[in-house]
Parts: structure tokens; sequence; C-alpha cells
């Protein structure tokens, strides 16, 4: 296991953060309580970015159990994993760090762009006019046989 400094990235770890199709989010609202869902993202070196994109929700998109928790505890982790049957391929980077929710800027339009490049099915969603999770790490750990 290894602690990196959240914008050096190791070249294996940045590779699986970058070919990642999913990561899982973990936020906690006031009072400590865990939630994860599993989340779409594009790392842009800096920031992660997730987009609250036009999928079926249960609410509104601004009524989100993990919007709500950013508001209330913007501490949040980040996992992305590789999974195999053959254990010696197994991998993991864990983000720890602090969450905001932006819904304009040019970050906003920046993370749009890198979202539709890596995720073809966001090309006709528009998730422009939708709130964007960004989470800024403070610590990063990476494990695995890269």
């Amino acid at each position: 296991m290894s602690k990196v400094s959240p914008s050096r990235l190791s070249p294996p770890a940045s590779r699986l953060v970058g070919s990642a199709r999913i990561g899982h989010l973990a936020t906690s609202d006031k009072s400590g309580q865990p939630h994860v869902v599993p989340i779409c993202f594009v790392f842009d070196g800096t920031d992660f970015f997730s987009p609250i994109d036009e999928k079926p929700k249960r609410t509104a998109p601004r009524k989100l159990k993990r919007l709500k928790n950013i508001r209330e505890n913007p501490r949040v982790s980040l996992v992305i994993d590789r999974y195999d049957e053959e254990w010696t391929k197994l991998g993991y980077v864990l983000v720890f760090g602090t969450a905001r929710i932006l819904s304009r800027g040019q970050k906003h339009r920046d993370a749009v762009r890198l979202l539709r490049s890596k995720y073809r099915q966001y090309r006709s969603m528009a998730i422009q006019e939708r709130p964007m999770i960004v989470i800024r790490p403070s610590r990063v750990i990476s494990w695995g046989y890269f």
C-alpha cells in the first residue's frame, strides 16, 4: 500500500483511474450515517468530477442523498478498484477529499467535455445543465498488482 500526493499518482495507479468505468463514492450525513453509491467519473489531474446525469433516479437530481450529504458534510471517499479472479491482478486507488457541488462555470464546462470524451452515453445527455460533484483529493492511497 502506498500513499501518494493527489496530483502525483503512480503511473500504474493513473492507468487504473483513467481506465476504470466506475468508482464508489462514500458520503455521510451530519450524524455520520454513511451512504455509498457507484458513480461515473473523470480525473483531470487535480480534481475528480461526477455528474448528476439522466439515468433514472428515485428523486429530483438536486434532492439526491449524496448531494444532501455533501452539503451537510463535504468530507468524502472515493474508491476505484479492479477485481479479477486472478488475484495477482487486484488493485485499488482510495481517495480521501473534500467535495462540493458545481453547477456552472469553466470547470463545469471542462468536466462535461472530459466526461463526454470518456463516456459516449453522456454525449446525448444534457449534463451541462445538471449539477456536478467535484472532489478535491487531500490524500490518495493505492494498492495492488498493477
